[in-house]
């Protein structure tokens, strides 16, 4: 890295490192246990017989929450036919067509996979169980341009466990970071190509890492599902947030590039790649879709 950014010293502008997409996924840990969620409805006092009705009641709920707190707010819903149409460019057409600079964007929807529970009969032992399976339901997407993120979204499994996936990007964030310093830079799509005060920028990039992460993540679940309280009341459970994939990125900055070819190396679903950006740009990047490939 040294050797090559001394034979390129006279063409490098700056370099920038840090996080670029951040998947987080917020669960309800002990809801995916059979037996935990037998205790929860023995404490809401729900026979396995009525846990559809039951579980049916509080999606609806769930679902005109987020539904009248959208329509509060005014601005409008989407129910989209496939789970592969890309909702971050139905939110960007959205977001242009009514210029939103702040705020809620919409709420798109989506019926997509999922999973929940469902009970059925045992046939060995006659009689009614939970089972733990992959289903599809409604998933609710909630896209902002948030003070602190910038654009962004929030994803509501709207059957139990009711997990959450909160999606940001860290040189969005960054851009909103140096806006509030006053500092210069020139931004194409996610990479900066110029920017005033490099290293005043790295160390904003850097403090990201030292972001107050439980607050910042229960705040954006409470924005998308408000009756969480209200439902776990007699069975109190809390949000549990992992990375579940992550972007970390190096951009070496020139003052000029030609395009060349991206070279990449994978190991199952995660790999580092390296390719130009914007004539500009020069990105290393780690992507890690499996974090489970790193237990030790």
């Amino acid at each position: 890295m040294k050797e090559f950014l001394m034979r390129h010293a006279a063409s490098v502008i700056g370099i920038l490192f840090g996080f670029d997409r951040l998947l987080f996924r917020g669960t309800l840990r002990a809801m995916s246990a059979r037996e935990i969620m037998m205790k929860y409805l023995w404490a809401n006092q729900v026979l396995l017989k009525d846990f559809g009705k039951h579980a049916e009641g509080v999606s609806l709920r769930i679902k005109e929450a987020a539904y009248s707190k959208v329509e509060a707010e005014g601005r409008p819903t989407q129910y989209l036919e496939s789970p592969t149409i890309r909702k971050e460019a139905e939110a960007r057409k959205i977001a242009a067509r009514d210029k939103i600079s702040k705020g809620l964007i919409a709420l798109l929807s989506c019926v997509e996979p999922c999973y929940s529970y469902r009970v059925v009969p045992n046939s060995e032992t006659k009689r009614l169980e939970l089972r733990f399976e992959q289903r599809r339901c409604l998933h609710l997407y909630r896209y902002m341009i948030h003070p602190v993120f910038g654009f962004m979204h929030v994803r509501l499994q709207t059957w139990f466990p009711f997990q959450i996936q909160v999606c940001i990007n860290g040189r969005e964030w960054l851009a909103r970071q140096m806006d509030h310093e006053g500092l210069a830079y020139i931004r194409r799509e996610n990479c900066f190509t110029r920017i005033e005060n490099i290293e005043r920028a790295q160390a904003l990039f850097e403090r990201q890492l030292q972001a107050a992460w439980p607050s910042l993540l229960n705040g954006l679940a409470k924005e998308i599902h408000p009756l969480h309280p209200q439902i776990f009341k007699a069975f109190p459970q809390q949000y549990y947030g992992t990375v579940c994939q992550s972007e970390y990125a190096t951009d070496v900055m020139f003052k000029s590039r030609a395009e060349g070819v991206r070279l990449i190396h994978r190991v199952n679903r995660n790999s580092i790649k390296l390719y130009d950006k914007q004539a500009q740009v020069l990105r290393v990047e780690t992507t890690v879709n499996n974090p489970a490939d790193f237990k030790a």
